[in-house]
């Protein structure tokens, strides 16, 4: 059996790649954080998935080339990111929603003969 010029063989003691499962759970993270990030909640599930996507990455980078994923990760990441955004925007809304109310509320009133 001959292999094309540029084709690295295969040992056949070599494990199949494999789909990791760490990308996978990176990506779900992801995606909740991503939906549930406009309710500030998405900021847990988003600091999961980073924290996930770091131990993921080690580990494809240690399995040579026999850990598959690498794309999930990288979406997950950016999905937990998105969710990450959003919570701090809704949170900035919040503040200045807030403080728009305080501040449009007015003092107490007095009669006009009251010192």
């Amino acid at each position: 059996m001959t292999t094309p010029v540029g084709v690295p063989t295969r040992h056949p003691m070599d494990p199949d790649p494999v789909p990791a499962s760490k990308a996978r759970a990176v990506f779900a993270l992801g995606l909740v954080a991503l939906l549930t990030g406009a309710f500030i909640g998405g900021v847990i599930p988003a600091t999961m998935a980073l924290l996930l996507a770091r131990q993921a990455a080690r580990e494809a980078y240690a399995a040579d080339g026999y850990l598959l994923g690498s794309r999930r990760l990288t979406r997950g990441r950016r999905l937990a990111w998105a969710g990450i955004i959003l919570a701090l925007t809704s949170l900035v809304i919040a503040v200045i929603a807030g403080l728009l109310h305080v501040a449009g509320t007015p003092g107490q009133d007095f009669d006009a003969n009251t010192d």
